[in-house]
Parts: C-alpha cells; structure tokens; sequence
C-alpha cells in the first residue's frame, strides 16, 4: 500500500459521479481509506450509505472535521468524483491546496490537471508533499504499438462490458477476479480506468488517457504482461463507456484488440437514457449483443444487473425478468454474490476451470 488515505467526494457521494470514491470504499490495494468528505453525510459510515453495510470508513464534513476527528494526518487525499468532462470543481482547488500545504499529497484522476495550477503546485512544494494526476497523457515514445501478439496469451479472457457508462463494470471486474483467486483459480484484471489504478490494480493503463492511435497496443501490452508474468487461468478486462453511448463509446478496441473468449454485460434495468445525455434513449442489451458479435463472435455469458435506484424485490424480479428475456443468468453481484457469473463462465469454458 502507498498510505494512509482521505477521500474527497464532496456533493457527489450519491451520484453515479461519485464512482471513484464508491470503488475505494469498497476495497483498494492501494490505499488504507481512513475516511470519506462529504458534507451532506457527515457522521455516517461510507458502506452503510452506498451499500446498506457499515464498513468502517467515517464520513467527514470536510478536511479540517477529518483531520481534527482522526488526529493522525493521512498520507493522501485522494479526488473520489468522476464527472463528465473530468474537470475539477472550482470550489474543491482550496481543499486540494489545504492539503498539501499541510503535507498531505494528492492524488488525482480528472483530465484537468492539478500540476497545471501554479498555487497547488507551490502549496505542494511549501508543505514537502506530491501531487499525482493519474490521467496525465503519455508520451507516444513510451506507449505501445498493436502487434497482433495477443494470441500468445493462453489464459481465458473475459470482457467485462455495459450497457452505459458508470453502471459497475469495474466493481464486477475487481469481484470476480477476487472471488476466483480465492477458489484457487488464478486470476488477474486488467484496469482501463483511473479508479482501477487508485484500487492498485496490478496491469492497466487509462485508455481516456491514451493517444488513440496506441490505446489497442497498450491495452494487448498489459495483457501480455499479466500472461507473461502471472501465468493466470483468467483475465478479467474492465469496461469502458459502452459500444453505443453517444459520449462515451469505449469497448471496440477491447473486442478488436483484446479478443476476448467471452463478455459479461452490465444493465441499470431502471435507467432509460445514457449517463449524462438526456434525450438519449439507452439502446439496451440486445443491441450491445449484436454489435459484440458482429465484431467479435464472443459469446455473451451472463447479465450484470446494477440496482441504482431499485429496491431489493425490484432487483430480484429484474434479474428473473433478464434471465427469461435473454436466456442468460443475471445477478446483482453486489446483493446476490459472484456464483451466477462463475458457474456461467465454468459451464462454457470448463478447461479454465481445471
């Protein structure tokens, strides 16, 4: 683990935005999570408002509530929010730059970078701390090229895809990768995104990040190094976006470069248009199911069902809904565990398993 760490989530612990810091809460290898700023819930515990499970992480009002109730200062604060654009909200550059002046370094994965403002970068060098900006562009001669060697890799690759951006992709991804290590199927997940890499995700890059030109060649290049270094039965490969967002088009270069063997698909049953564009009506399963074929022949295993804004029976009675429209399994892998997706994936490719 890097240390210590406070997350920064301010007005938006509740919104689908918010999703950086929803990852950390639920688990990070990166970071001990020591706490959680948002005003709006404050005194709460983090698991108990995002999942209905206390798991001992506070929320704070802000910075100097955290600092005062921890007495310990943490190594880290860390940008808990995604929003659209990825620039970062005018009214949170003073926390930023109460931090590092504190001491506390910074790390950040918005597309606005903060070694880009002169006073945060002058507040980290007066309190001796560091600022990170996870999505800060490569340079191309320390990218990689596609070289078509991905059919050296012989473990199982699944592609963890959805029907809209921010619907838990990464979470299923980092769950199942997980609950197969601890069967003794070994496994490793390949992170696409900046949170992925705040949850010390071991092989990824940031493809929103990435000069398009070589986003094929790095997502092939970490999977080689997971293969070549770990030797796993499975790889798991976080989604980005979806096939169809007018916004957010991520995944063809996951089909076209990665080749996956089989796609686990994420639906929000309640969401009727795609994440931040209203007007735009979500095109569905059916259509991302055409288009992964056409693209790519991999079959589609199973449904991930993400229960934004449905009540335990709602997601119960969505998931026997997709599994009689679809013909596939279909879970909440949050309320009903990974055993759905794993048997899915073991029927159809039983020599993984072995």
């Amino acid at each position: 683990m890097d240390g210590t760490a406070l997350v920064l989530c301010e007005g938006f612990f509740d919104e689908s935005s918010g999703k950086t810091a929803h990852g950390l809460v639920r688990g990070t290898d990166r970071y001990e999570v020591v706490g959680v700023l948002d005003s709006k819930f404050a005194g709460r515990d983090a698991g108990a408002v995002l999942d209905g499970a206390p798991c001992g992480i506070p929320m704070f009002r802000d910075l100097d509530d955290a600092l005062a109730q921890l007495g310990n200062k943490p190594d880290f604060l860390v940008m808990g929010i995604a929003p659209d654009g990825g620039m970062v909200p005018p009214g949170l550059l003073g926390v930023f730059e109460a931090a590092l002046r504190a001491g506390i370094n910074v790390d950040s994965g918005m597309h606005d970078y903060l070694c880009d403002y002169p006073e945060l970068v002058a507040a980290a060098q007066e309190g001796g701390a560091r600022i990170r900006d996870v999505r800060l562009v490569k340079k191309p001669r320390n990218l990689h090229f596609y070289e078509g060697r991905i059919r050296e890799v012989e473990a199982l690759r699944v592609a963890v895809l959805g029907t809209d951006a921010a619907v838990g992709k990464r979470t299923l991804t980092r769950i199942l990768m997980k609950e197969l290590n601890a069967r003794g199927v070994k496994s490793e997940m390949i992170g696409t995104g900046q949170t992925a890499w705040m949850q010390g995700v071991r092989y990824g890059f940031v493809l929103d990040a990435t000069i398009n030109d070589f986003v094929a060649g790095e997502l092939e290049h970490a999977i080689l190094q997971a293969w070549d270094n770990e030797k796993p039965r499975v790889i798991f490969i976080e989604g980005q976006g979806c096939l169809t967002s007018p916004g957010f088009p991520g995944g063809f270069e996951i089909l076209g470069a990665a080749r996956p063997h089989a796609v686990i698909l994420v639906h929000p049953p309640r969401r009727k248009e795609y994440d931040g564009f209203p007007g735009a009506l979500l095109k569905g399963i059916e259509t991302e199911r055409r288009i992964i074929d056409l693209m790519c022949g991999a079959p589609v295993v199973a449904i991930g069902i993400n229960h934004e804004n449905m009540s335990p029976q709602e997601v119960d009675a969505a998931a026997l809904a997709l599994e009689k429209e679809h013909g596939l399994p279909a879970s909440d892998v949050l309320r009903h565990g990974p055993d759905k997706f794993i048997k899915a994936l073991q029927v159809r490719f039983p020599e993984a398993f072995v």
